[in-house]
Order: structure tokens, then C-alpha cells, then sequence
């Protein structure tokens, strides 16, 4: 997915206040996932993850290409038993073979060190649940954990997590430490709650166990279903880890947001949230529904807060009484014109009232200024008018003549 870099329009000279409009991005360090680089001051990277049966190699090869295909940069597929971390094996293979080599992380959960061992060989990255990874069954009796059970406890976590730190330090490979507000672990609840505290402190805990074996090639994330939960975990963990020194990239999610409207838009609010804020350096958007409609929410996500420009922005007013033409049936006719482009701001307007200097940042503009006609601009400058019903055409016209059109 092409991404244009973004202009930094924060320096002026012009003798007016300034306000910096530019988002400033938490410093992260830069962690490798095949061809693709997290954190670092790189572009926020997105991701998904197939709903095919790992068992199945065609099926799985052809949802990971379908995702990388509309701009899925690391795919992500569960791995629950040793049989699945073997066959993914098969679905890498095939994938080099038969497209291109894909960045895979592969999702192990439930005592899963053999597997992840074994799955460490094949694919770029594991993604381990804290609350999951060294599983042990609730104890309903238990009133307390003391000091000696709950490191204990830790030691064991060390143990079970060395050979895969190892081994993903050693290929110069990555791990994402992702912890769950619905999994944490039975001594984190009984010592912190069920709260953002002891969601960061499970993170630390690894992350601390990994920095001992000197493996830095980390990803947290602290995903929540509620977002309210899912804002105060992240912004948690990244003052935590400013106190402590430590720079790694976070991956943003809302866990299991739903379908339709309402899933995208309690996405959207936890993740652009904290993204604007500066807070975050890949995404994905957890919706129950096919993979691929994630990843369109995930870039008109970064593109409305100007952090990557990898399709047209289209600026329209609401429509009033004032309105000349109309303007959704327009609007819906250039837009099936022109989003095939990247990176062009065109505007929409219904009247001249408010057009020119609602779309004085747009570079073009179609305004409805006299009845069965339409003006069309070049930034703040009208070019032409031209009738309502060669408005589209125009318009194409004045992109190709800038030299700024690309066939569909």
C-alpha cells in the first residue's frame, strides 16, 4: 500500500499565531517483522488476521494473500497445537512460492512453549498471551497469593519463556507481549484487580524477563473490549515504560468490537484516541465480520488524522437549502471517479456560501455557484464552469491536465 509522506506544515513564517496541527508520535524503537518495520518513526503498519483453520494450508495461503493484497501489511493466524505450527510451516512455503513473502505472526495461547518453539522457525513473529502463555487453573478456594507463591509463579514463567526468547533472539526474529483485560492472569487479579494496573504490570513482568536475556525485539499490547479500559491501559504502559527507559512500539486494538457501525466506530474511538495522542505504531481493527473489511477502517483511520495518506480525502458540506445540485448523489459520483487515486484532496460543495473557504486546503474543488452549472478549482483558484452534467468529466480533465491522474 503506497503511503505519501506527510508535509510538516508546523513551521511558518507567517506573522499569525501558529498552532502545531502535526501529531507528534511517541519515540519508539524500530522492531523488524520480515520486510516490514514497526515503531522507529516508520509508518503505523496494519494489521489483520485470518479466520481459516491453520490446517488448512490453500485456504490459509489464499486469506493471507487476500489480505496483503488491499494493504494488510503483517497477517496474523492461531497456532493451537503442534500440528497447526507445522502446517505453517507448509502455507510459508507455498506463500513465497506461489506471491510473495508475507510477514506472519502466529498466536499461540494455553502452555504454549513447544509450539511456539517450533512455529519461532518458520514465521517472523509469536504473538503470547501473559495471562495465557503459562495457563493454570483458578484456584475458587484462594483468598490470598503470598509473596513466595507469586514469584514462585514467576519463576516458572521464566523457565517456560527462555527457549522461546532464545530462539527468537538468536534468528533475529520478534515477539509481541499481548495482554488481554479478559485473560490476566488468577495472581495478577488477586494482586492488582481486574484493572489497566495489572494488565501493565503482566506486561512488564515479560518484558523485564526478556531484557534479562537481552532480546529487546519487543511489541506490547494492552487490548480491552471496553474502550474507556483499553485508553487507560495504553496510556498506562507507555508512562510506565518512559519511567523505566524502555522504548518499544505499541500495537493498538479494541478486542472484540463487533460488527457494523457501532464496531467500527468504538474501534475508531479507542484507537484514534490514543493514536493522536501520539501513542501507538500498528493497528488493527477486530470486527466480526470477513478480515478484509478491517482493513479499510484501519487506513481511513490513519488517513483522517493525517498520519498516512494512501487514498483521496474528500471534503463535503452537509447539504442546506441553499444546496444547487445534489450534492450526495454527486458527491458518490466523483467519489466512484477518482478513488482510485492517492493522496489528492477534493472538495465537494453545494453553494458558494461557505465552499471556497471551507476547501481552500483541497486540491480540487467542484461548487455548485449557479443554478446547472459547476466551478471547478485548482486550490483556491476558479479555473472553469462548466455544466452540472459535464461537472465529473471536467473534473477528470483538470486532474489529467496537472498531470495527476493514473488509470483505474
Amino acid at each position: 500500500m503506497q503511503t505519501l509522506p506527510i508535509v510538516d506544515t508546523s513551521n511558518t513564517t507567517s506573522s499569525q499565531p501558529t498552532f502545531d496541527t502535526t501529531i507528534k508520535r511517541r519515540k519508539t524503537r524500530p522492531v523488524k517483522v520480515g520486510n516490514v518495520t514497526i515503531g522507529g518513526g516508520y509508518p503505523v503498519v496494519v494489521q489483520s488476521m485470518i479466520n481459516e483453520d491453520t490446517l488448512d494450508i490453500d485456504g490459509s495461503v489464499a486469506g493471507i494473500r487476500r489480505l496483503h493484497e488491499i494493504g494488510c501489511e503483517i497477517v496474523r493466524v492461531t497456532v493451537p497445537s503442534m500440528a497447526h505450527a507445522k502446517a505453517l510451516a507448509e502455507i510459508k512455503q507455498k506463500l513465497i512460492k506461489t506471491y510473495q513473502d508475507v510477514p506472519i505472526v502466529a498466536d499461540v495461547h494455553h502452555n504454549g512453549l513447544k509450539i511456539a518453539v517450533e512455529v519461532a522457525k518458520h514465521i517472523e513473529k509469536v504473538r503470547i498471551n501473559p495471562g495465557l502463555y503459562v495457563f493454570e487453573k483458578p484456584n475458587v478456594n484462594r483468598t490470598e497469593y503470598t509473596k513466595a507463591e507469586f514469584d514462585e509463579i514467576g519463576e516458572k514463567i521464566r523457565e517456560t519463556l527462555e527457549p522461546l526468547v532464545v530462539s527468537l533472539r538468536d534468528q533475529g526474529k520478534s515477539m509481541r507481549i499481548g495482554v488481554n483485560h479478559g485473560s490476566l492472569a488468577e495472581r495478577m487479579l488477586f494482586t492488582y484487580g481486574d484493572t489497566p494496573e495489572g494488565m501493565v504490570e503482566s506486561a512488564i513482568e515479560f518484558i523485564r524477563i526478556c531484557e534479562s536475556l537481552d532480546f529487546r525485539n519487543l511489541v506490547i499490547s494492552m487490548k480491552a473490549s471496553r474502550v474507556p479500559v483499553m485508553l487507560a491501559a495504553y496510556r498506562l504502559i507507555a508512562k510506565r515504560m518512559d519511567e523505566l527507559g524502555m522504548d518499544y512500539p505499541l500495537h493498538l486494538g479494541v478486542t472484540e468490537a463487533g460488527d457494523g457501525e457501532y464496531g467500527r466506530i468504538k474501534s475508531t474511538a479507542g484507537i484514534a484516541t490514543l493514536l493522536a495522542d501520539g501513542i501507538g505504531d500498528t493497528i488493527r481493527v477486530s470486527l466480526t465480520e470477513a478480515p478484509e473489511k478491517e482493513i479499510p477502517v484501519c487506513y481511513s483511520i490513519l488517513q483522517a488524522l493525517g498520519l498516512r495518506k494512501t487514498m483521496v480525502e474528500y471534503v463535503a458540506c452537509p447539504s442546506c437549502g441553499r444546496t444547487l445540485f445534489n450534492l450526495e448523489e454527486v458527491l458518490h459520483k466523483v467519489r466512484e471517479a477518482t478513488k482510485h487515486l492517492t493522496g489528492l484532496d477534493i472538495a465537494v460543495m453545494g453553494c458558494i456560501v461557505n465552499g471556497p473557504g471551507e476547501m481552500a486546503d483541497a486540491d480540487y474543488g467542484y461548487v455548485g455557484k449557479t443554478p446547472g452549472y459547476i466551478s471547478l478549482y485548482r486550490g483556491r483558484e476558479e479555473i472553469k464552469k462548466v455544466p452540472e452534467d459535464k461537472g465529473v468529466e471536467e473534473l477528470i480533465n483538470l486532474i489529467k491536465g496537472d498531470e495527476r491522474w493514473v488509470e483505474p
